[in-house]
């Protein structure tokens, strides 16, 4: 029985992969510099964190870690506060959860200010009891460090939460470190049928969950 449930954000709870699809690219431009054409399969796997390392290793920026993260943020900044919306379902789930007594929160590689914003303007940001990000544990969603935080947080054994997730790095990291994964369908994510055969639960979007309803609650 699903006692606890830790979500992810874009692409899970929020349509926003869009807007990091060149969002690396931007940032370089702005800066005078062109950027490798597959740079977004180079760092899609980083927090922001991570990426700025990159930036500043592989392209020789010399701003430092903080204004590179702050200047992606600048960048994305408008489209969390007015413009990102919930996927199909998300409000219902999450009340249905919220009526079973399962607690709930966020675990992100995005800014909490730019998710809590988000949330909030959604009118969902009170499900949750806390947003982890990997900047804020210091380790990417490669690590299961921010999942295992977050379990601490909804003080909830392991084998009664459920973790949400599209990414397919991230359900293999949280897979194999033990925890029962949801995984949600979205279009910038290229492993799809891995994906399914590596989830314990599959989801189109979140108006598709009478079965895990049954099973899990």
């Amino acid at each position: 029985m699903i006692k606890g449930a830790i979500f992810d954000v874009d692409g899970t709870l929020l349509n926003s992969m869009c807007i990091w699809e060149n969002v690396g690219e931007k940032f370089l431009r702005s800066i005078g510099i062109e950027a490798e054409k597959n740079l977004r399969d180079k760092v899609k796997e980083f927090s922001l964190y991570q990426t700025a390392c990159y930036f500043k290793s592989e392209y020789g920026v010399e701003l430092s870690t903080d204004e590179i993260m702050n200047g992606i943020n600048k960048l994305i900044e408008d489209f969390y506060l007015n413009t990102a919306e919930l996927k199909d379902g998300v409000a219902d789930f999450l009340k249905e959860l919220k009526e079973n007594n399962v607690k709930m929160c966020v675990a992100t590689a995005t800014e909490k200010y730019l998710v809590e914003s988000a949330l909030k303007r959604c009118g969902v940001l009170d499900y949750f009891s806390e947003i982890f990000t990997c900047n804020i544990v210091g380790h990417g969603k490669d690590e299961p460090i921010i999942y295992r935080e977050a379990t601490k947080h909804l003080n909830v054994d392991k084998k009664d939460i459920i973790i949400f997730e599209d990414a397919f790095y991230a359900i293999k990291t949280a897979k194999a470190d033990g925890f029962t994964v949801a995984a949600v369908y979205d279009s910038a994510e290229s492993n799809k049928n891995e994906v399914k055969a590596i989830s314990d639960f599959y989801f189109t979007d979140f108006s598709d969950t009478k079965s895990f309803f049954e099973f899990a609650l």
